[in-house]
């Protein structure tokens, strides 16, 4: 690979799993990354340690009554320090940042991914949630600003992998794959008394708290679906999805002429993480190689949408469009924090997103301001149908 620029990365959310795995990633290709802005939300201990590490010029912690503890670790160091969701939202726009790299989780990522595709900065994306609730705009903006959007999710990486010299060839579908969770062969009576313990832990991939309860729900599943339509400019009859327990073919997409490529491996997050931050390059790594003979039998099943009906509910979300995916988004984001906190049951979580999907008013085109308000209200009516 001939000599290169080193990209100079922001990474957004570096305490959570996608964003400890990037600096994995980093750390093992220090001639090609350069840190140039860390933040967290609360995590200051882990904030400083990191900075400490990598010697970023910015980091920003989330919660304003952290920023004395990080500044006064960090400013010795000559690393500026700023604390808020409004210095999170702008310090993207700096001119020495090349990529951004999206791993907040949910809504939360919205803005900050909106901010940088705005001041013309690429874009790895690992929140799913922005192009739930604002695939139409951030598309849209990112089209106009001459941004490319990297997907980060396993999934949509394995497309855009699947796409590389394709790009002139129209898909007739994709086939989106999912491990099933750890409930996949479960009954409803089984499902109506889990707990929050049982649906952590999942039998694959090691995720945040949040993303693996969505997971277990199917959640997860509908919320890429509905990603993929704007990654891939697709309808809703051209996304298949489809349980693999094994998760080694990480998804499919088939062509016109009826040919499928899949992308496989084994599930490791850092994988698409680095091919994110390095395309058009695959760097060169260390990580572990799959042995077709390690897994002689590759299985395949319908998903139960009976059953785990979050995921029938995004591909109702995703057809009716307007803002709501967004319902569904802020509904869901607080079903899983009060199953979190024990004060839903597993079962309960789609019938309360169900119903803010038919009690928020329809918007047909809504614009940010629109999706706020959306969002804000949605976010009210599911905690007052918990409570």
């Amino acid at each position: 690979m001939q000599e290169q620029h080193k990209k100079h990365i922001a990474i957004l959310g570096s305490t959570g799993s996608i964003g400890t795995q990037a600096l994995e990633v980093v750390a093992e290709n220090e001639d090609f990354f350069e840190i140039e802005v860390l933040t967290a939300g609360n995590n200051a201990s882990l904030l400083i340690e990191q900075a400490k590490t990598f010697k970023p010029n910015v980091v920003v912690i989330g919660a304003e009554d952290k920023y004395s503890e990080v500044f006064t670790a960090l400013d010795p160091l000559g690393i500026k320090v700023y604390a808020g969701d409004n210095a999170l939202a702008s310090v993207v726009e700096m001119d020495s940042i090349d990529m951004v790299l999206t791993a907040l989780v949910g809504y939360a990522g919205l803005l900050p991914t909106l901010n940088a595709i705005e001041s013309g900065k690429n874009i790895a994306l690992a929140n799913k949630e922005t192009l739930v609730v604002a695939g139409e705009l951030v598309t849209n903006l990112a089209k106009e600003k001459g941004v490319n959007l990297y997907p980060v999710d396993s999934e949509h990486s394995a497309i855009f992998q699947c796409l590389a010299g394709e790009f002139h060839n129209p898909i007739e579908k994709i086939v989106l794959t999912a491990s099933g969770g750890p409930f996949r062969s479960k009954d409803r009576d089984f499902l109506a008394t889990v707990t929050k313990e049982q649906a952590l832990k999942h039998p694959n991939w090691d995720m945040g708290a949040k993303i693996t309860i969505d997971s277990a729900t199917l959640m997860n599943k509908g919320l890429e679906v509905i990603e993929a339509k704007w990654l891939f400019g697709l309808t809703k009859e051209q996304i298949d999805v489809v349980v693999h327990p094994q998760s080694i073919i990480h998804s499919i997409v088939q062509f016109e002429d009826g040919s499928m490529k899949a992308q496989m491996g084994l599930p490791d997050m850092k994988l698409p993480i680095q091919y994110a931050l390095g395309y058009p390059h695959r760097l060169p790594s260390n990580f572990p190689r799959f042995n077709f003979l390690n897994y002689p039998s590759l299985t395949f099943e319908e998903p139960n949408t009976k059953l785990f009906r979050n995921l029938a509910l995004a591909y109702e979300a995703m057809e009716r469009g307007g803002n709501i995916p967004c319902v569904l988004n802020a509904a869901n984001e607080v079903v899983v924090g009060a199953f979190l906190e024990d004060k839903v049951s597993f079962l309960e979580m789609p019938d309360i997103v169900e119903t803010c999907m038919s009690k928020i008013s329809f918007i047909p085109s809504p614009d940010y301001d629109g999706l706020v308000q959306t969002d804000k209200e949605t976010r009210i009516l599911a905690s007052e149908l918990i409570y």
